[in-house]
């Protein structure tokens, strides 16, 4: 091989790893285990899915915050409890988690699956 397939394999190993290291301080919830926070008070939930899609299917204690939106609504919630973040399949959440946590946000959570995974 030549130095231009090495670049390109070592650019793809770091670009694969990178995508799919969990990111520090946000941990992958089950359906279960998000079922089980519903209780707790302390706990924000979020669903980042355009609000077309949470009409057509949502759970009630999620409030809908469409990922585009989330940016500018932060200041809304509060930083100090931990959020629980769910979209269709469990990849806009991801970067919801990802932005909650550059903004501050202690204890976030991403639900594994999304909404897809809940039936």
């Amino acid at each position: 091989m030549d130095i231009i397939q090495w670049v390109v394999i070592i650019f793809l190993v770091v670009f694969v790893t990178y995508r799919f290291i969990p990111t520090k301080g946000i941990t992958n919830i089950t359906i279960q285990e998000t079922k089980d926070k519903f209780k707790d008070k302390k706990v924000q939930f979020i669903d980042v899915r355009t609000p077309g899609e949470y009409r057509a299917n949502h759970r009630p204690q999620f409030k809908n915050i469409s990922l585009s939106e989330l940016p500018k609504k932060t200041n809304k919630m509060d930083k100090n409890k931990e959020v629980v973040v769910i979209c269709q399949s469990g990849m806009r959440s991801i970067k919801a988690a990802k932005i909650l946590r550059k903004q501050g946000f202690k204890k976030v959570c991403n639900v594994k699956g999304g909404m897809s995974a809940w039936f």
